[in-house]
């Protein structure tokens, strides 16, 4: 439950937990922070030993994406590396094998050992297909030095098919840069949208002024993640549909100052225009996907 559910280890020691367990089994003892963190890293350790015998005993190729972000709350940078890989079975396997914290600076030397260190660990290095990466400077440059360390007879083609770019981030990168053009437009629709959404009042009130001016779309606003371009063109679609709802709303409520002027909406809808070209390729990655999946293993994908 703690594992599945990310709980504090600490809420062992907690007393609304303690008489919960107690009402439900008076004779179970609960276990202490210390006992519970040893318990995790067993599974852990169980787990790790199981993917590792199954990576061991694939005769195939495996192929890897690797990312790496850095936790605003913490401002630390985190790698995580998945093994892509069809089994001995023919069953479609994606594990997890590395989620490790990454020291700064991110340069290719830091980034390059993380990931020999991984491929080595788990005894993959002579199995390896592709890695996935981001399309930035520094990772061309982790897999041109992984390329000079790893066995170049063991890869396909020699490594010249090793390197692989992603192309939802450079499509990401594309709709990026043309949404920079209309980014202080992007921010008073986002502020409204905000505004508009912070509370079950104003939810009312927004909803009212939809009824009165004829609006008879069911969807709901809904404010966007700044780092998924997605989001943004999907809010922009839905504040186009309450665009009079929101110009009603500005005579009613003197606070609500950040409606975008008559241009800036019609410069807004025309960019989003042509984002949704690039949302149905995101789409159509998605779904060609799924589909080629499902032709490889259609009983394992029939839910």
């Amino acid at each position: 439950m703690i594992i599945l559910h990310e709980y504090p280890l600490n809420m062992v020691d907690h007393y609304g937990f303690r008489k919960f367990c107690n009402t439900i089994q008076p004779l179970f003892k609960v276990v202490s922070r210390s006992t519970i963190k040893a318990d995790i890293l067993h599974i852990y350790d169980v787990e790790k030993h199981k993917t590792m015998k199954l990576l061991n005993k694939t005769h195939g190729r495996i192929a890897i994406t690797m990312d790496l972000w850095t936790a605003n709350h913490q401002n630390k940078g985190y790698m995580t590396i998945t093994t892509h890989f069809i089994d001995n079975n023919w069953v479609l396997q994606n594990r997890l094998i590395r989620f490790v914290y990454v020291p700064c600076p991110h340069t290719r030397d830091v980034l390059t050992k993380v990931l020999k260190d991984c491929f080595y660990e788990w005894n993959i290095d002579r199995k390896l297909s592709t890695l996935t990466v981001d399309n930035c400077s520094t990772n061309d440059a982790v897999v041109g030095d992984l390329l000079k360390d790893l066995p170049r007879v063991s890869l396909m083609l020699r490594g010249s098919l090793f390197h692989m770019r992603c192309c939802a981030h450079i499509l990401n990168l594309i709709v990026q840069d043309g949404l920079s053009v209309i980014g202080d437009v992007i921010a008073k629709i986002r502020e409204s949208v905000a505004y508009w959404s912070a509370s079950p009042k104003r939810v009312q009130r927004f909803d009212e002024a939809a009824h009165q001016e004829s609006i008879e779309s069911t969807k709901k606003l809904a404010l966007d993640c700044k780092t998924r371009w997605n989001s943004t063109y999907l809010m922009l679609e839905t504040a186009f549909i309450y665009k009079e709802a929101f110009i009603r709303l500005q005579l009613r409520e003197p606070q609500y100052n950040c409606l975008p002027i008559e241009e800036e909406w019609h410069m807004a809808k025309q960019v989003s225009s042509k984002l949704k070209v690039f949302y149905d390729a995101t789409l159509l990655f998605l779904w060609n996907t799924i589909s080629n999946v499902q032709c490889l293993f259609p009983k394992n994908l029939s839910n």
